[in-house]
């Protein structure tokens, strides 16, 4: 799943192995709105890919209840994360794990969480890839468990801005693999794995935040 590609708004790192995102900080805010409206009070929560860290470290003293595992399977990234985690420490947060979100079996092995969250990855994987992220995604998920997809969007097959289409373009030359997927599309694979689509949120710069839940 992991990738080196060209993108626009790559991480910048620090001293101490902290790396940060300017658009995870754009996003954490308008995200953390939606979470802390969607999310159960309590029980075990998991960022997907959680990249630098910067969304987790605001997500975790926000909803205390919730203990928080974030993820991802590049070991710089996981550095970045225990570095902002030690800057701004909650009882609530543990450590990374190493986890390929695009990797079969890993709902069995780390599940079930009462809440899910992945924030921008969907249109950097392939298709394939894709299909057994949302399998696994929807497995993991404990029974009443809320999940929350967050990113950018193909409607009916076309982007919804220039710089979207642009972007998406941009991907694409990479690798013809990769690029943005229609929404209709990854709604009907959750909902095809059993979740139910409870709310499609607006998000700034054109952005979605898919919000299912497991019945």
């Amino acid at each position: 799943m992991t990738r080196k590609l060209d993108l626009p708004d790559a991480p910048e790192a620090a001293a101490d192995a902290a790396m940060s995102a300017p658009s995870a900080l754009r996003n954490r805010e308008a995200i953390l709105s939606v979470l802390t409206r969607i999310a159960p009070d309590r029980g075990r929560a998991l960022e997907l890919a959680s990249g630098t860290g910067e969304h987790v470290i605001a997500f975790a003293p926000a909803m205390p209840g919730l203990t928080w595992q974030p993820s991802d399977p590049d070991p710089i990234r996981r550095a970045s994360i225990t570095a902002w985690s030690a800057r701004h420490p909650s009882e609530n947060l543990l450590a990374p794990v190493d986890l390929n979100a695009a990797t079969p079996g890993w709902a069995e092995t780390e599940g079930p969480f009462d809440l899910i969250f992945l924030c921008n990855l969907l249109h950097l994987i392939s298709g394939p890839e894709v299909d057994v992220l949302l399998q696994e995604f929807a497995a993991a998920l404990a029974p009443g468990g809320i999940g929350a997809i967050y990113g950018p969007f193909l409607r009916d097959g076309e982007a919804t801005s220039e710089g979207d289409a642009s972007f998406h373009a941009s991907l694409q030359a990479q690798d013809p693999a990769i690029g943005y997927k229609d929404v209709i599309d990854v709604a009907a694979a959750l909902t095809g794995q059993g979740l139910h689509l409870f709310e499609t949120v607006k998000m700034p710069a054109n952005n979605l935040m898919l919000c299912l839940e497991r019945r």
